[in-house]
């Protein structure tokens, strides 16, 4: 990735601003039982907040698939983020691809729910790891 120090931060924290933001989105649209739709967001925020570290960092991804091989290699496989989150943060892709590509899946409350503040805790460990750099 061929940016500046300068461009190399501002682009970091408009990805972890955009984080946030879907997470509030998930948690307004979750108001309306819309699940397919909470499981789209809560992926994008953790999408968005991965990709500020992978930035910050200086690891180029082009791909979604690669932004999970990527951040599981470099932070979950080196003990820097939990195996935990490395999961949640799959499973997340998951949940989204099902969502916005399978007619015959629905998510479901019970499924989505608790992945809103379990995405929440991924968002700000996350972050936590942006301010130590």
């Amino acid at each position: 990735m061929g940016l500046t120090e300068e461009e190399r931060a501002i682009l970091v924290a408009l990805e972890s601003e955009k984080a946030d933001k879907l997470i509030a989105e998930a948690e307004q649209i979750a108001t309306l039982q819309l699940w397919d739709a909470v499981a789209n967001r809560l992926y994008y925020a953790a999408f968005h907040a991965v990709s500020a570290l992978l930035i910050e960092n200086k690891h180029a991804v082009n791909t979604h698939r690669g932004t999970v091989i990527t951040f599981g290699n470099f932070f979950v496989k080196t003990g820097i983020v939990s195996k935990e989150d490395g999961k949640l943060y799959s499973q997340l892709q998951s949940m989204r691809e099902s969502g916005d590509y399978n007619c015959y899946i629905e998510a479901t409350e019970t499924e989505i729910r608790p992945k809103i503040a379990e995405t929440k805790a991924f968002v700000a460990t996350i972050q936590s790891l942006l301010k130590k750099n």
